[in-house]
């Protein structure tokens, strides 16, 4: 089938914060163009071995300063081979016409992913309930009926001015609960304080699928200890080039050389991310 990185960091660079920037530090010029050139991405991802990648991308002009630009950036980059880079998109959870938004984000755009970063966009997960923030369930109606997955960030962010108290995945168990038609990607695993807790959901509800990016694949097993046992619902991801993500080839020759069986590890790396990221159908 072929591996596809269902965690990918193709941004609009020129968007982010200056204390942002800074936190990732220096840019290689030779990466600056791979991450900038659809040509030179997808012929990086060739020699990484990857055949598709998810390009995540969010809005969060409070804590990171992508706006709604990031929609189009990704939409662009992924005309170069739609069927190898999945562009994913993003909305402020308190948009006043949400569904109009992804309806256009889906066929206008044509974007397959939605990506909430609640640690970076200041928003709990389950803010619906108590009316806080009504918009979120006409968003996740939204991209049920849609039936494109939801990507949420689960798990610690170091970056400034980013709320660790909504990237717990417990907050979107209620989601869950509520929009079981809903594919939800819990992105990260929960790492590293709610590994269990993501593992849990995952286990629990057929809709909810653990992504494992962002762990250093040699520490994948301290991580997620029964991962082997989970490997029906996991799907590999590299959050490349984030901080500490070198190498996407790297990350994936790491993973292929942990103690998972070969069919375990198809799973995580081939069969699954098509059934969640589905390959597009002829024209």
């Amino acid at each position: 089938m072929g591996v596809t990185d269902c965690h990918v960091h193709i941004n609009p660079l020129g968007e982010m914060r200056p204390d942002a920037r800074a936190l990732v530090g220096p840019v290689d010029p030779e990466m600056a163009r791979v991450v900038e050139e659809p040509r030179r991405f997808l012929d990086y991802l060739d020699r990484s071995g990857v055949e598709r990648a998810v390009l995540v991308n969010y809005v969060a002009p409070e804590v990171i300063g992508y706006t709604e630009a990031a929609n189009s950036f990704a939409s662009e980059f992924a005309e170069e081979d739609p069927d190898r880079l999945i562009a994913a998109g993003g909305i402020r959870p308190d948009h006043p016409d949400p569904v109009s938004e992804i309806h256009r984000m889906v066929h206008d755009l044509g974007l397959r992913a939605l990506k909430l970063h609640p640690a970076h966009q200041l928003f709990s997960p389950n803010d619906y309930i108590d009316g806080r923030r009504p918009g979120l369930k006409a968003i996740y109606g939204a991209c049920e009926q849609e039936r494109i997955p939801i990507i949420f960030h689960t798990g610690t962010s170091i970056f400034p001015r980013a709320r660790n108290r909504f990237a717990d995945p417990l907050l979107v168990e209620d989601v869950a609960v509520d929009f079981p038609d809903l594919t939800i990607v819990l992105a990260h695993g929960g790492r590293p304080l709610w590994t269990a807790t993501a593992m849990f959901l995952a286990r629990r509800f057929p809709n909810v699928w653990l992504e494992v990016s962002g762990v250093p694949p040699s520490r994948l097993l301290e991580y997620f200890p029964r991962l082997a046992g989970l490997a029906g619902k996991v799907l590999f991801g590299t959050d490349w080039p984030g901080p500490g993500v070198k190498d996407i080839g790297g990350n994936l020759r790491a993973f292929r050389s942990l103690p998972i069986g070969p069919d375990d590890q198809r799973r995580i790396l081939e069969e699954n991310p098509v059934r969640v990221f589905p390959r597009r159908a002829p024209n």
